[in-house]
């Protein structure tokens, strides 16, 4: 197994290049650093020499692949890709455009995505294979049909109504929590309820459903068909045995979630001001700020790598069986 992981290792280098190859690639056919400098000095009254030096302060004077000025190895050591990229591959992410240190503001803000995305994550998950597992136990009946029809139904709602209508409704007619905002310590409980509530509803009807066909794949098994003949129930059945068995799909679903719950939810703490990786990054792209957006690109590059690689660890832990080679 130690083999396999450092092969897979190795592998994702010429990935983690690639990736950020094409982030600088998209940013700079939109961006110059001229419409960098203007944006982070104000569109009105910026004279050339403020530009340029804001471009020379950050290194964004220098060419972007190939300085021909230079000399020897430094026609490619003294651009921008070079300079920014190389301690980025090292995890050293340096401070954003406007001068703050990045890899604090990172360590600052997963606490707030992990306190959304953790428990979203697990009751969602608990809850839908719970449903899935209820609605195969009543298979073929009325129950199994209008669940599966709720199931569509669910699905076919885009997840900004669930957050309009979710602040609407439970926030401001109802007034049971605030409709937005965020609070240090046990305090944030309160603004942490609705959107979790949220991220869990609005996974419901696709979560059922993929872990429905899963099961039912399962239930027309030999084993199953054993397990039933030796007079065992049909709830022990499924618990038992088909749950366990179908685990290795459902960790392949769950294990590589697990890196993305550090980089948070775009659109869950956009709407509800949460100070969390998510909104930061969309900030960043509001702002035009090139270093923030190529680190949070790499960062997350990099978790799902990791997540790729816990999956297919996960696989030998759930079924022995398995052999990593």
């Amino acid at each position: 197994m130690i083999q396999y992981i450092i092969r897979r290792l190795l592998y994702a280098i010429p990935i983690l290049i690639g990736v950020n190859l094409l982030t600088f690639l998209l940013f700079f056919v939109v961006n110059s650093p001229d419409d960098m400098a203007r944006m982070q000095l104000g569109q009105k009254h910026v004279t050339q020499e403020a530009v340029e030096k804001w471009k020379h302060e950050r290194g964004y004077d220098l060419p972007l692949f190939w300085n021909g000025q230079a000399q020897g190895a430094d026609k490619l050591a003294e651009t921008i890709f070079y300079r920014k990229s190389v301690n980025l591959m090292v995890f050293r992410f340096g401070q954003s455009d406007t001068g703050r240190n990045i890899a604090s503001d990172i360590q600052e803000r997963m606490w707030p995505s992990l306190a959304i995305s953790v428990p979203s994550v697990v009751i969602g998950v608990t809850f839908n294979i719970a449903l899935a597992l209820l609605v195969v136990f009543f298979r073929q009946t009325y129950l199994e049909f209008w669940g599966l029809v709720l199931c569509v139904m669910l699905m076919s709602v885009s997840s900004l109504f669930y957050i309009i209508g979710g602040q609407y409704v439970a926030a401001k007619l109802l007034q049971l929590v605030p409709i937005s905002g965020y609070s240090e310590g046990w305090g944030a409980i309160k603004f942490l309820l609705l959107p979790v509530s949220i991220g869990v509803a609005s996974g419901i009807g696709s979560g059922v459903r993929w872990y429905r066909a899963l099961f039912l794949e399962e239930v027309e098994k030999d084993y199953v068909r054993t397990a039933r003949a030796k007079g065992l129930s049909e709830a022990a059945v499924l618990f038992r045995h088909v749950l366990r068995n179908a685990m290795i799909p459902i960790l392949t679903g769950v294990v590589v979630l697990i890196p993305f719950l550090f980089m948070g939810s775009l659109l869950t703490e956009s709407f509800f001001s949460i100070p969390g990786l998510g909104s930061y990054t969309i900030d960043a792209i509001n702002r035009q700020d090139f270093a923030i957006v190529r680190s949070m690109v790499y960062l997350g590059s990099v978790l799902y790598v990791a997540g790729l690689l816990l999956t297919d660890i996960s696989y030998t832990l759930a079924d022995p069986r398995v052999r990593l080679s």
